[in-house]
């Protein structure tokens, strides 16, 4: 899964001020994504507010980001839960002939032991017609996958490609990169830990930044797969406030608010999540306005 290097984006759900789905600003991203050099597009991850879309609207996300793109780059799309036997009926009834992988993240609010996270991943492998990106995201599910589990899985399932990583800990991540098949692809679950990731050996990002300042953000990540680590850290420095400030209130509250001073999409949120506010959209202009000025 060599097409899953380097830097993914998991795409926002653009809404129009009646709540409804935007579907020209969703194509609109999609372009600018394209043309700011990013390497392959995830489609209803979190980042989505994929769980409050009902079927009709998840499938006129996929539907737009698939006619946008194109065929110009790598698809990935979210199809994860906490109820292992939905997951895999989603797998069977969803048309997944466009999309190059599948990402699923470890089973949320139910908190299984390390078995339990196992047996849910190896009966998604044995179901799933598309490679798996496992997603380990504590801060969210309230249960941390072990490197040991990570490493049984992708030794004992070919089609078990990669982790989205998104502890927050280099020790773990790099436990699970001494420990590995060497095909098997760390990505880097957080913007903030993206650059050390793949100087310690991973291989790319599944981004939330990236969207929304591509060419910086697909450079950055560039220069570290080259092994070309003062240049890389001089990008990581320019955009380390941007990668903190749009999770300050909330994502995807953060990077929605960019898209709003970018003009491309607007700030709307569904309920549990709201607006950022106008303190931090404001913050956020002068992020996006430092940085116009550095690489101008």
């Amino acid at each position: 899964m060599k097409a899953l290097r380097g830097t993914g984006v998991a795409l926002i759900t653009p809404f129009q001020e009646d709540g409804n789905i935007d579907v020209k600003a969703l194509i609109d991203i999609v372009s600018f994504c394209k043309q700011g050099g990013i390497d392959y597009l995830v489609a209803l991850g979190t980042t989505a507010e994929s769980v409050t879309l009902s079927k009709t609207e998840k499938q006129l996300v996929l539907d737009t980001i698939v006619s946008a793109n194109n065929g110009a780059l790598p698809l990935v799309v979210g199809v994860g839960g906490n109820h292992t036997a939905a997951v895999i009926e989603e797998l069977k009834t969803l048309d997944l002939s466009s999309f190059d992988a599948i990402l699923s993240v470890s089973p949320y609010y139910n908190k299984p032991t390390q078995e339990g996270i196992y047996r849910h991943f190896e009966a998604i492998a044995l179901a799933s017609p598309k490679p798996v990106v496992m997603y380990n995201v504590p801060g969210r599910t309230g249960s941390n996958m072990l490197p040991s589990t990570t490493v049984r899985l992708a030794n004992d399932f070919d089609n078990i490609v990669g982790i989205k990583e998104a502890c927050g800990d280099m020790v773990q991540i790099m436990e699970i990169i001494a420990s590995k098949p060497k095909d098997f692809l760390l990505l880097s679950g957080d913007d903030l830990t993206a650059l050390p990731t793949i100087l310690a050996g991973g291989d790319g990002v599944i981004s939330v930044l990236g969207q929304g300042v591509p060419i910086e953000f697909s450079e950055m990540v560039r220069l570290g797969l080259q092994g070309k680590t003062k240049e890389a850290y001089a990008y990581h420095y320019m955009l380390q406030d941007g990668m903190s400030l749009i999770f300050e209130e909330g994502n995807p509250a953060g990077i929605k608010a960019i898209f709003e001073i970018l003009s491309l999409a607007s700030a709307s949120v569904r309920l549990p999540l709201v607006e950022a506010s106008g303190a931090l959209k404001s913050k956020l202009a002068h992020f996006i306005a430092s940085l116009s000025s550095v690489t101008a």
